[in-house]
């Protein structure tokens, strides 16, 4: 049994296309549905694979963001208005005193950049071209500036690169999103499977109900009837009254019941109330048994929880990192290299000989007493490794015992299913006997009322075992992330997925 990706089922498409006219005329629809269909209906429309789709999505597009900063960043400002009126002082020629004169100036000016993050040195490289325009609207006077190529690097040099980490952390991040997104499509068969077989015990309630009304009914019939001959003592009629009385008031609980399984699976699947999801028992179930220690690898490659495990010491020692360099000594190199030129021309300022500009920038931030401060937060991010690393290894022997507990319940399921359906089968068999003995008088009511509750609850045990099956089934595909009928990972169905 697996999740359909590529397409739901034609008998799906049948259903859904014969009764989607009475959908829209809110008329009451029967749709008949095995475990199968159902799933499909559920990563189709549901509202939760609609959730978790859009999470996935979420998070993909934040590894998106991540790729895009790691390359190339283009960019242009520009100012293409300034206007500038105020008093400035100026010195006068004529009279060698300085003054305060009225100016009014028309600026423009416009930057074309690139960035480049340098993810080896944790340093950034820009380069840049620039044009300004200043225009003198007293004098008239037009001038030019410009800066045809300016190449500059930053590079801190306390030793914490933020890039490298992050080029650690993020694909971990995203790879973990993929396989948190691949686990949420096992729980979703989890809960179909739960919300599936809640309608199918509730089906099979209400029809042992509606079987032990009319045979509690029969037999409190020809209860009456033996006791006015004397055959039947009259404690053992009122057992037989009470069983009828009892049998009622669990055919109106099982129908109560029975309606609110099924508005849960129609509010699951994404369906209104008008339509009668009749659930067919899945009695087959495939012959499969799964080697432990193959489990237990898969799910060491495969589980979203063992790569959160290494995101979590990444991490860690990033902060210790992180601690040593921003509260010790903090220093940084910048520099450019660039030509420019001015003119009262615009096309000049693009012609050769051009000047050039340099500029070049060591900062320096040393702690001179901090208090124990650096040393402090130091031995902080040491100490929070250490926990970190203490719990990584206690979940991961959690983890593997969990994961062989899992297998080990899966593989007793198909024979809890075997013994529960044999068991099943000798409950009827043995009430049909005990009920015609009871009718030709050979055993009393105690013994007939023993046999109708094995046989109700051998029924119930028996859909009982089915469920469990199932769920442990899609319990093992969510844990491993692997598929045992067809013996491949599901992580390769990711692509598939994503195009539905």
């Amino acid at each position: 049994m697996k999740i359909k990706i590529k397409q739901l089922t034609l008998s799906l498409f049948v259903l859904f296309s014969a009764f989607q006219f009475a959908y829209a005329q809110k008329e009451e629809v029967t749709l008949n549905l095995t475990l199968d269909q159902a799933i499909d209906v559920a990563y189709t429309q549901s509202i939760f694979s609609f959730r978790q789709k859009n999470m996935y999505l979420a998070r993909y597009w934040q590894f998106r963001s991540y790729k895009a900063a790691k390359l190339p960043l283009f960019g242009l400002t520009s100012t293409p208005v300034n206007y500038q009126r105020s008093i400035v002082s100026r010195y006068n020629q004529d009279t060698n005193e300085d003054e305060f004169v009225p100016t009014e100036r028309l600026i423009s000016d416009a930057s074309l950049n690139v960035t480049q993050n340098i993810t080896a040195t944790g340093g950034r490289i820009t380069a840049s071209t620039d044009l300004q325009r200043i225009q003198n609207l007293e004098s008239g006077n037009l001038s030019y500036y410009s800066t045809p190529i300016t190449i500059g690097i930053t590079q801190p040099l306390n030793g914490y690169n933020q890039f490298k980490w992050q080029s650690r952390i993020e694909p971990l991040k995203f790879e973990q999103a993929k396989r948190e997104y691949l686990q949420s499509l096992q729980e979703l068969g989890m809960r179909t499977t739960n919300a599936f077989f809640n309608v199918l015990k509730a089906e099979i309630n209400y029809s042992i109900s509606e079987t032990n009304v009319s045979n509690a009914d029969t037999l409190y019939r020809i209860g009456k009837g033996r006791f006015e001959i004397g055959t039947v003592t009259q404690d053992e009629l009122l057992d037989l009254e009470l069983s009828y009385l009892n049998s009622n008031m669990s055919l109106s609980r099982s129908k109560i019941d029975l309606y609110q399984a099924r508005v849960s699976l129609n509010s699951f699947l994404g369906f209104e109330d008008n339509v009668l999801i009749k659930c067919t028992v899945p009695n087959k179930i495939p012959a499969l048994k799964i080697d432990a220690d193959k489990a237990l690898d898969q799910a060491f490659i495969n589980n979203p929880d063992l790569i959160k495990y290494e995101q979590q010491l990444i991490e860690a020692n990033r902060e210790i990192a992180q601690a040593r360099t921003e509260n010790g000594i903090n220093a940084s190199v910048y520099g450019n290299y660039g030509y420019n030129k001015s003119s009262n021309e615009l096309n000049d300022v693009y012609k050769i000989p051009f000047g050039d500009e340099q500029n070049l920038r060591l900062s320096l931030s040393v702690p001179i007493i901090d208090w124990g401060l650096r040393r402090g937060k130091i031995q902080m991010a040491r100490s929070e490794k250490e926990v970190t690393e203490a719990e990584v290894r206690q979940a991961k022997i959690d983890f593997e015992q969990d994961v062989f507990i899992r297998i080990m319940e899966f593989n007793m399921q198909e024979e809890q299913v075997r013994i529960a359906a044999k068991a099943d089968t000798t409950a009827l068999m043995g009430y049909e006997v005990t009920k015609q003995r009871f009718l030709i008088d050979k055993v009393d009511v105690i013994k007939l009322n023993a046999a109708r509750n094995s046989l109700d609850a051998a029924k119930r045990n028996y859909i009982q075992s089915i469920q469990e099956y199932w769920y442990s089934y899609f319990n093992i595909r969510r844990i491993t992330l692997f598929d045992f009928e067809s013996n491949e990972s599901l992580i390769e169905e990711l692509d598939d997925l994503l195009q539905k």
